[in-house]
């Protein structure tokens, strides 16, 4: 049976993630207080941030700058899309 959390970011009742994310304390947060659809929209939002600004996942600098945008995406308001983003035409 799938477990619901009250999701912080969409701010309903929602089907929570089936583990936590990765490892330690801010995963666990996440694993407690964010819908599987919310993180979902995260990783897709990940990915273009990595795409448009052509980031190295292993640079330390851009996983903070991952960090940091995911904490404005999931809970704290104020993320913008990458400066000059367009999204794809279906």
């Amino acid at each position: 049976m799938a477990r619901s959390v009250k999701c912080l970011k969409q701010g309903v009742e929602s089907q929570g993630l089936d583990n936590p994310p990765f490892p330690g304390p801010k995963g666990q947060f996440i694993y407690e207080n964010i819908s599987q659809q919310a993180w979902q929209e995260w990783l897709n939002m990940q990915t273009m941030i990595i795409n448009e600004q052509r980031l190295a996942s292993f640079d330390p600098k851009a996983k903070k700058l991952i960090e940091e945008e995911r904490e404005k995406f999931l809970f704290s308001g104020g993320f913008e899309t990458p400066e000059g983003y367009v999204p794809q035409k279906d």
